[in-house]
């Protein structure tokens, strides 16, 4: 990390970076986070650090092995179909909800997580491009003023971005920029019935792009994976 940058010291503020690191595939599927090891990188006791783990357990992220610690999930072949087929049975109708509903603010947050995408993609950061692309679609889900939805589709999102750290056949391209674009647009003109063909499209395109079969990720270390 740079030295520059103040470390996350609370446990909401580790679990933030560890979520986010997870999210830019810096810390990868089967990764094991000891305990003592993240105390360290940042700085902080064992107290601190199992809260921020407990945290990332609850969000889908870890699992928490007794008499062995935790470890970043790994999503099966099955896991992976299961958490792309509940986006495409949850998002396009709340893609449609969400055109019903969108305001010029909600619609200029979305153009602007697609400036983010490419800028990232630009600068030779697919990780923070996912990341983007995953928060691009838990906003349409905020939209939509789903709050409960929200909640699931956020929680799925995380899980999608294990499950293309494993399985993501083309390791360079997330979201495809013009199904963004074209999903901003219909809720600009609140088309619900495009933007719902135009989801549910455009999941079906994402896991279509899935090689479901097992993977052995490379790992790197934990303190090489956290550093910025």
């Amino acid at each position: 990390m740079d030295g520059s940058t103040r470390m996350p010291q609370t446990a909401d503020e580790i679990a933030a970076h560890l979520t986010e690191a997870v999210h830019e595939h810096r810390v990868l599927p089967g990764m094991k986070l000891s305990e003592d090891e993240v105390g360290e990188i940042y700085g902080v006791g064992r107290t601190v650090v199992r809260q921020a783990l407990r945290h990332l357990a609850h969000d889908g992220l870890l699992r928490i092995e007794r008499n062995r610690g935790a470890f970043v999930a790994k999503p099966t072949v099955k896991e992976a179909r299961e958490v792309f087929e509940a986006r495409a049975l949850l998002e396009p109708s709340i893609a449609r909800a969400a055109a019903e509903r969108a305001t010029p603010a909600g619609i200029a947050t979305l153009e602007s997580h697609i400036r983010e995408e490419h800028v990232a993609l630009a600068a030779g950061e697919p990780g923070r491009a996912l990341k983007l692309s995953g928060h691009f679609h838990v906003e349409i889900a905020r939209i939509a003023d789903q709050a409960t939805i929200e909640g699931f589709i956020r929680q799925l999102v995380s899980r999608s971005s294990l499950v293309i750290a494993l399985y993501w056949r083309r390791r360079n391209a997330m979201c495809e920029s013009h199904a963004h674009h074209a999903l901003v647009d219909a809720l600009r003109r609140h088309d619900g019935q495009a933007a719902e063909d135009l989801m549910k499209g455009h999941l079906l395109d994402l896991l279509s792009q899935l090689d479901l079969r097992d993977h052995s990720a490379e790992l790197l270390s934990l303190r090489e994976a956290l550093a910025r």
